[in-house]
């Protein structure tokens, strides 16, 4: 008994030291393309503006990310900040979710249908790609024991908070800049791809 205890324990060790781990990749490579052009934001943050009267005032820098899309059903909002064609031949999705209701959230039918994904309690491991040019669905990449490369929910989201999520995907086409992701119920939030470094 508590041999399966420490096993489950360094399982969930595992899947949590990977999870990070994938998602300080994605925050590192998570540019949006536009190496060539000036960064706006980065010159705004610092920069100060000289008043009318001769003051010195210094400019405040937006401290939000940027939404590329957006879903809403019933009480859960789901944010995508950021959709990056990697050069591994995948893409990466994330965002945040938001538990706007009274109860706390576990993502049920987010976890998806396949018997493989079955294990992936709590998850985004349902999540698909559509590229409606190509009329192609892309799943949800996995490892060899059925884990998906995405988010869980250990415990879930409670009520009012916030949190985030990635999911990797097989990259589609290089011609193909635009796809929908899907994911449980939630209505299809198109979002346009950007090129990783």
């Amino acid at each position: 008994m508590n041999i399966r205890r420490t096993m489950k324990g360094r399982t969930v060790l595992t899947a949590v030291a990977i999870t990070t781990g994938l998602v300080l990749t994605v925050a590192g490579c998570g540019g949006g393309g536009d190496d060539d052009k000036p960064d706006k934001t980065a010159s705004s943050s610092s920069s100060t503006t000289n008043d009318d009267d001769g003051k010195d005032k210094e400019s405040q820098a937006p401290g939000e990310t940027k939404v590329l899309a957006e879903s809403k059903q019933g009480d859960i909002s789901l944010a995508i900040t950021s959709a990056v064609r990697d050069s591994g031949g995948f893409v990466t999705v994330s965002g945040t979710v938001t538990n706007g209701g009274s109860r706390l959230w576990v993502a049920a039918d987010w976890r998806g249908d396949e018997n493989e994904l079955r294990q992936n309690a709590s998850s985004v491991a349902g999540a698909s790609l559509v590229d409606q040019t190509g009329k192609k669905k892309y799943l949800i990449l996995r490892d060899t024991e059925g884990r998906c490369l995405c988010t869980r929910f250990v415990g879930g989201v409670k009520s009012g908070e916030t949190a985030e999520w990635f999911a990797q995907f097989p990259a589609p086409p290089e011609d193909t800049t635009k796809v929908s992701f899907q994911v449980g119920s939630m209505p299809p939030a198109a979002v346009e791809l950007s090129e990783g470094e």
